[in-house]
């Protein structure tokens, strides 16, 4: 099977490792469309690292993560055969072989500890940081957890997101102990997040977007696309990476590239279809407002000729409405 290198980021790429050079201060949102290819961003930086650093990549896609007990099956990394009951014991024999992990090492013994206390949260934290202290004295950890918005609703006696946003601060702002990253496609959980967590002041933004022209153009031709075939696939495509990466590895590309637009056609007048039947409910602040479907429809206009428009004076729950369903 024929493999798809990175195609490299340079911009993106240049402000992470500006942001690494530095003391952690800032929690740094990594965002961007659906399938702009953050993730993938990510897992090559990670390949790329001094060993001076030692990430920790949690990824919540697709994860069934229901109560407080999945989580934190995902976000540690159980060491079944470690019984250190000291962290800084626990870090000396586990730095010896860390290389990039799916989550946090922690003694299973220590794992059993968090769960048998009332307040599970205060020990995770508590771990967690006693972890990345001692991480810190010779090396600098990384902290990066993806799709985060997945336990956006979770409750462990009140919402766990502003607890853990507090704990990243804690990290950064005010410990400088190690650098976090957020990846997430939701931008309405990044404005929520930001307003409801007071992010004010402790976090930055970096935005993973559909490739631009000129990157689509570089790419496919490295990949022996004539200009003919450029031109085909920007009208049908636009710079979506995983569309781009469908047609190098097809051999009827036009074919191809005129079915995937077919797709999103019907899917919008699927959508259409749908609000002439029901009128889904955005909850904005406390109260619930109905999407119409001329409100809808009023936006997805305004792209009729232009890949980008202001959202000044759209209607807000139509706009949540698309934003959430990434349509």
């Amino acid at each position: 099977m024929r493999r798809i290198e990175f195609h490299n980021r340079e911009k993106e790429t240049k402000e992470i490792v500006k942001i690494l050079d530095t003391e952690p201060s800032l929690i740094t949102f990594v965002y961007g469309p659906i399938n702009s290819g953050k993730t993938t961003m990510i897992s090559h930086l990670i390949k790329e690292l001094p060993e001076d650093y030692t990430p920790f990549y949690v990824n919540l896609r697709g994860r069934f993560i229901t109560d407080y007990e999945d989580f934190l099956n995902v976000l540690f990394e159980i060491d079944e055969g470690g019984g250190v009951d000291n962290v800084t014991e626990y870090v000396k024999s586990a730095l010896k072989d860390l290389g990039a992990v799916s989550g946090i090492p922690i003694p299973i013994n220590l794992f059993n500890q968090i769960f048998e206390k009332k307040d599970k949260s205060k020990d995770m934290f508590k771990y967690i940081e006693q972890f990345f202290v001692e991480i810190s004295k010779t090396r600098t950890p990384i902290l990066i957890i993806d799709e985060l918005q997945v336990i956006g609703d979770l409750k462990v006696d009140g919402l766990l997101i502003y607890k853990l946003f507090n704990f990243f601060v804690r990290l950064t702002k005010e410990k400088h102990i190690a650098h976090v990253f957020v990846a997430t496609s939701d931008s309405l959980f990044l404005e929520q997040v930001y307003t409801e967590a007071m992010l004010s002041g402790r976090c930055r933004y970096l935005l993973v977007d559909d490739f631009d022209r000129e990157t689509t153009t570089a790419f496919l031709e490295g990949h022996g696309f004539t200009d003919s075939e450029i031109a085909m696939a920007w009208e049908y495509c636009g710079g979506k990476p995983v569309f781009l990466l469908e047609l190098i590895h097809a051999d009827e590309k036009e074919r191809l590239a005129r079915k995937m637009l077919t797709t999103r056609v019907n899917q919008l007048k699927d959508l259409l279809d749908y609000l002439e039947y029901t009128k889904p409910r955005i909850t904005i602040g406390e109260d619930e407002y109905m999407v119409e479907k001329e409100d809808i429809v009023a936006i997805l206009s305004r792209f009729a000729d232009v890949e980008r428009i202001d959202d000044s004076g759209l209607n807000r729950p139509a706009k949540q409405f698309l934003i959430k369903g990434n349509r």
